[in-house]
């Protein structure tokens, strides 16, 4: 099993021996963003698209009226941004259109596992609150001419240097070596988080949006739902997950808590528990795509409102024509061009830590607009569907407990005739349009 550090995002409960047992000690925690409100009326953002709002209502008929006022209502929700920086310091500002973004859109999308200002359930006055970790790290790439989309999720656990980062109270907070990359959001807030990724992938990050337990829940809501395929039988009593093998549609808390949940998936380790979330993210984009959501203006707005209420946004993501600009790109690409991949490690005592040839070539190709080609295994949490003919699919059938190695094709990646660069089977992952299911893992297992 790949070693892990303990879960912080666990609620409290029986077994509370047991939890307890397994927390290590915690980073010191830093000053972070501070949390705020709605935006005040004299916000010049807000204001704005409150006057576009307005002349919108004026200018057009009933179904214009409507499309204001919801603008309106989104406008009125959007927190402060982050300021985000570059390598040397300098704010980000002055991007362009989404469209015309040279090299592609890159969106770091970060889950914190703050319960400041969170749900009641995740909540226990007897437990002492956690820091403000970022236990979900993914960064989204989508390349200049749209074709194709990369969405990497990096290992919680995964040691990493972390560059000098701002502090929010003023100043600024020395460079580490060696960390967890999932304590860079305690350190310096979502900008520290958003330089760090910059610094390992070598792609310049202008957009980032930090969400919390709240956000996930009202944003699958907002979707109605995701239909998942379960395997065998999920059960875990940390995250109160318990599902039968065969279909489930989740939204809300449900939806949240099989995100979370790791001790009911494949070897219970955080590794699983990200191909566990890419069989979400597939099945939800498949939904997407057949039910034409990013065409519907209703559900649109509902994600908007989703998000500006419960995600803090960076600077550039404040404008409500950037966040859609963004959903419109995605409409745009094909489900087999989108791959959801994570990003190659290897166990080390008390985590994980990169391997830096696979990473080279799978950043080399996100740098230069390059689609990917995945000959690695979906991951240990992940299965393909069992109800589907068995395809040629390398993931089929994968051996989650095999050595990489054994298969794996030389590290250096090669293109392909089409232009797709094939990567190292120590790349796992799938592609949106694959069919799978969660592996699921019985109390019997744990």
């Amino acid at each position: 099993m790949p070693p892990h550090s303990p879960d912080i995002d666990e609620p409290a409960g029986d077994p509370a021996a047991r939890r307890s047992a397994d927390r290590g000690p915690r980073p010191k925690k830093l000053a972070t963003i501070a949390r705020h409100g709605r935006l005040k009326r004299s916000s010049p953002v807000a204001t704005g698209l409150k006057i576009l709002a307005s002349t919108l209502a004026v200018a057009l008929v009933s179904g214009g009226i409507v499309a204001g006022i919801a603008l309106w209502d989104v406008a009125a929700t959007v927190k402060p941004g982050v300021a985000l920086v570059d390598a040397q310091g300098e704010t980000v500002t002055d991007l362009p259109a989404i469209g015309a973004y040279p090299g592609g859109v890159n969106l770091l999308i970060v889950g914190s596992d703050s319960r400041e200002g969170q749900d009641e359930r995740f909540i226990d006055p007897e437990v002492e609150a956690t820091g403000n970790l970022n236990d979900v790290t993914m960064l989204v790439h989508i390349s200049e001419d749209h074709s194709n989309a990369t969405v990497v999720s990096f290992p919680r656990d995964m040691f990493v240097s972390i560059p000098s980062c701002p502090d929010p109270a003023g100043g600024s907070f020395d460079s580490m070596s060696r960390q967890k990359i999932n304590t860079s959001l305690s350190y310096g807030g979502l900008a520290c988080t958003a330089l760090t990724v910059s610094q390992l992938t070598g792609l310049e990050i202008p957009f980032a949006a930090e969400v919390q337990f709240s956000g996930v829940m009202a944003m699958s809501t907002a979707l109605g739902g995701v239909t998942v395929c379960v395997a065998d039988p999920i059960e875990d009593e940390y995250t109160n997950t318990f599902l039968s093998a065969g279909e489930h549609t989740l939204e809300g808390y449900e939806a949240l808590q099989f995100l979370r949940t790791r001790h009911g998936v494949g070897d219970g380790s955080d590794l699983s528990r990200i191909s566990n979330q890419q069989v979400f993210l597939s099945a939800m984009m498949q939904q997407v795509k057949s039910a034409e959501t990013l065409t519907n203006p209703a559900i649109l707005y509902s994600l908007a409102k989703a998000a500006a209420q419960n995600m803090q946004l960076s600077d550039s993501l404040t404008s409500l024509d950037t966040m859609i600009a963004i959903a419109m790109t995605l409409r745009e690409v094909d489900l087999s061009n989108i791959a959801f991949v994570q990003y190659p490690n290897e166990a080390v005592e008390g985590g994980v830590e990169p391997i830096d040839d696979a990473a080279t070539a799978l950043f080399a190709a996100l740098a230069n607009d390059q689609p990917i080609q995945l000959t690695g295994a979906t991951g240990a949490g992940a299965v393909a569907n069992p109800a589907d003919p068995a395809p040629a699919d390398p993931a089929e059938g994968a051996d989650a407990g095999a050595d990489p190695a054994a298969t794996a094709p030389p590290a250096d990646a090669t293109d392909t005739s089409a232009g797709a660069v094939v990567l190292p089977s120590s790349v796992q992952g799938q592609t949106a349009d694959q069919r799978t299911c969660s592996r699921g893992r019985t109390l019997e297992d744990q």
